[in-house]
């Protein structure tokens, strides 16, 4: 086929400032394709429950959003748990409530016109073996939490209302004019204490703190399911499965526009399936990651195994992004049908790491997305992220595949930007068109970049002094 491919080089300066590094160049062809997530989804199968319902209403709930149901909740779960599992359900009404914390074989179903509404009373969130930002601690509980449980699940047509306004757990990360944010010396307190090696049980937050919960955590937990809810307001990460295998997400509405309001950001995970799920959010939608710094490399443990499709992306940093807390590796990562667009969206896919974090970026496909708008390109690879080349670890990016991808307005279609030593590399964009391009592509310390029947197409279009302009594609 016949490639087009405006806005390159001298011509509109596409690609500017490459530079191929040996190192880059060497790494090793891929064995993983799209025939890979085929066997994933072989092995994704969502926990099913007894037939049995436990009302939060019959063990002491009352509906009005006022009254406490934190004990009632707790009740009814150990009442379906130790029953061999059902369905604890919430009712239509508004329940208040503090944290909520799952054990096997439960299923937490908040029904349509349910709205479980969370407390800002941090009494209410107990402290519990956490990841905060890819460093394990003792902090506040997450607001739906489960540790070490299998066959669990959050489902229903209602609400998850995380309750947080500028007024309470977002104050927190308020960044005002000569005055840090309140949870900056407990942020950089904690990555001191995970650099230096502490035990976690050392790493004691909670009163007296800092550092926000997360909204839904399930914690080296087996056979999950979320499902159906909306969530909004939520303190920071909305949906953080850690160091978990076999996790369906499906079909949620997240409108949260918190600062690190991340949608859904599975850590560490394996065998993870994002489905028929809309983000809007005050961060990325979708945030891979593996663990901070030498935290992550002492738990060690990759996201592998990820599955995004049939996802609608609004607001945020990114629609699907791999970093920045990745020290601990990610690779097999599947993107497909997805519909990402907004003037509030920066980037359609996105990698970022630096010479501190560190981690291995490889095997992502994505094929049959499109793309309104984005703010800045619609590939970003950043390796100059925060610290940058200041640090030992290396990070890599390697076999990145873009199918039948098509966008209608951003600056650039990439920025690329690593550094000697790192490695970008095996970069493949295929059957695809990007249109309302403005600016000129930024690729720096990179190795292979493949394009085949790859149309640009400038916002203004122009016409070389010596030919007819392009045809359309």
């Amino acid at each position: 086929m016949k490639t087009h491919v405006l806005l390159r080089t001298a011509l509109l300066m596409l690609l500017a400032f490459v530079h191929l590094d040996s190192a880059a160049a060497a790494t090793t062809a891929p064995t993983v394709s799209w025939s890979t997530a085929d066997e994933i989804l072989t092995r994704i199968k969502a926990p099913a429950f007894p037939a049995k319902n436990f009302l939060i209403t019959d063990f002491g709930a009352v509906a009005g959003g006022t009254q406490d149901a934190t004990a009632a909740i707790a009740k009814a779960i150990a009442a379906c748990h130790a029953a061999g599992g059902g369905r604890v359900v919430v009712p239509a009404g508004v329940f208040l409530t503090g944290a909520v914390h799952l054990k096997s074989n439960v299923n937490l179903h908040v029904v349509a016109g349910a709205t479980l509404r969370f407390s800002f009373d941090r009494a209410l969130y107990p402290l519990v073996y956490t990841r905060w930002e890819g460093v394990e601690c003792m902090n506040y509980s997450p607001l739906i939490y489960a540790f070490e449980q299998e066959n669990i699940a959050v489902t229903g047509g209602g609400t998850l209302d995380g309750g947080a306004t500028a007024d309470t757990w977002w104050s927190w990360n308020i960044k005002r004019a000569a005055q840090p944010a309140k949870q900056r010396l407990d942020r950089d307190a904690l990555n001191a204490m995970g650099d230096a090696g502490a035990p976690v049980s050392a790493r004691v937050f909670g009163p007296g703190h800092f550092l926000r919960p997360n909204f839904i955590q399930p914690y080296r937990c087996k056979n999950v399911l979320i499902e159906g809810v909306t969530i909004n307001r939520s303190p920071m990460w909305e949906v953080h499965p850690v160091l978990s295998t076999n996790v369906t997400v499906r079909g949620l509405t997240i409108v949260s526009h918190g600062p690190n309001n991340d949608g859904c950001d599975p850590e560490s995970c394996r065998d993870v399936l994002i489905e028929n799920c809309s983000f809007e959010t005050g961060d990325d939608c979708i945030a891979i990651k593996s663990g901070r710094n030498a935290d992550g490399r002492r738990v060690n443990v990759p996201a592998e195994n990820i599955i995004v499709r049939n996802c609608t992306m609004k607001d945020g940093h990114g629609g699907v992004v791999i970093g920045s807390e990745i020290a601990g590796d990610c690779r097999n990562v599947f993107v497909e049908n997805c519909v990402m667009d907004s003037p509030n969206l920066d980037r359609a896919l996105r990698f970022k790491s630096n010479a501190v974090r560190g981690g291995v970026i490889e095997n992502v496909f994505m094929r049959n997305v499109q793309i309104g708008r984005v703010s800045e390109a619609v590939l970003t690879i950043d390796f100059l992220y925060e610290e940058g080349a200041k640090g030992p670890f290396m990070p890599t990016a390697r076999h990145i595949v873009m199918e039948n991808v098509t966008s209608k307005s951003s600056p650039r279609v990439f920025y690329v930007v690593g550094f000697k030593g790192a490695v970008i590399d095996d970069i493949r964009i295929a059957n695809s068109i990007f249109s309302g391009v403005n600016a000129t592509d930024v690729m720096h310390h990179a190795g292979r970049v493949v394009l085949e029947n790859v149309t640009v197409e400038p916002a203004k279009v122009t016409r070389s002094l010596n030919s007819n302009a392009a045809p359309s594609p």
